[in-house]
């Protein structure tokens, strides 16, 4: 079995958005140019900024007693939407696709969401870093896709992408920000189906891939009202996992938001899955570091695998 190694996870090279601050059971963010206020139960301690900052909010989230229920009390005029951009990594060689940069639009959404979680982008940039170093393009699969931002980055660094997500606006909304980070000649292959069920055809099919990203929701439906409940489906859509893993993977990434889950759980269950392998398990906490008073908010946990 190989080893785990635990740490803190935190991405560093955002320059459009910024954790401003946090306390009192919310966290104050700027999104490009407009700053938002979301609950954020774990933020336990005061708030450093003052209020006059938190004033100044263009909007915020207003929660319901539903888990991700609410609506958007807006205080200053925001356009519908905005785009922001995220700078990758990406080298010369050996790939030639140079140095690149993600173009993205954000807006917000009912579910207190703006189409962009900033913290996973240290999974971005360990993708990047991953398949810049293959001589041949890998076969990436990015299960729970979302707005595409990951697939984004895979393909820009010279991967295959295949991007699946059960809802077709969030594929639709995927495919735009392929245009705007002028990635449209990237082979990217867009799916709207449900995870387990698209897994397991290409397990019949005989389909391997090299790299796997899955960022689940703690519960969801399919586009045929499939369920999904992250603690009785994610073993089994891993297990599933494996089954089209090539016979070199190159990494699988797993990141799991808004559970009891630990760290040490889902780094194990990785452990068990890739154990045939040779290759490390890390796992930990994806962490964002506030501007004002340097504390770290723990947003995730998350566990990768990488030969």
């Amino acid at each position: 079995m190989p080893p785990t190694h635990f740490s803190l996870l935190e991405a560093t090279r955002w320059q459009d958005y910024e954790l401003l601050d946090s306390g009192d059971g919310l966290k104050l963010e700027r999104f490009g140019a407009y700053t938002f206020i979301r609950p954020e139960v774990q933020a336990m301690w005061s708030r450093s900024l003052p209020q006059k900052d938190w004033d100044a909010a263009h909007a915020v989230f207003q929660p319901t007693a539903e888990e991700s229920g609410g609506h958007w009390v807006v205080k200053k005029k925001i356009p519908d939407s905005w785009q922001m951009k995220y700078s990758l990594p990406l080298t010369p060689s050996p790939s030639p696709t140079g140095r690149g940069e993600l173009r993205f639009t954000v807006m917000t959404t009912p579910g207190r969401h703006l189409g962009v979680f900033p913290e996973v982008a240290s999974h971005w940039d360990f993708m990047v870093d991953l398949v810049q170093k293959e001589n041949q393009p890998p076969n990436v699969l990015n299960l729970f896709g979302y707005t595409g931002l990951a697939s984004l980055a895979a393909a820009a660094a010279g991967a295959k992408v295949t991007h699946v997500d059960a809802s077709k606006k969030s594929v639709s909304w995927a495919r735009e920000n392929q245009q705007l980070s002028g990635l449209s000649d990237k082979p990217i292959r867009w799916v709207v189906e449900d995870a387990l069920k698209y897994v397991q055809r290409e397990e019949k099919r005989g389909v391997k891939y090299d790299g796997i990203i899955l960022d689940p929701p703690k519960f969801g439906r399919g586009p045929k009202g499939e369920v999904w409940e992250i603690y009785k489906s994610l073993p089994n859509l891993l297990e599933t996992c494996r089954a089209v893993l090539s016979d070199s993977p190159l990494f699988l990434a797993v990141t799991v938001y808004a559970v009891k889950a630990s760290a040490i759980h889902v780094g194990q269950t990785l452990e068990e899955i890739m154990k045939k392998y040779k290759g490390t398990v890390e796992s930990g906490e994806m962490v964002t570091r506030e501007t004002s008073a340097g504390r770290l908010l723990s947003q995730a946990v998350y566990a990768r695998w990488s030969k």
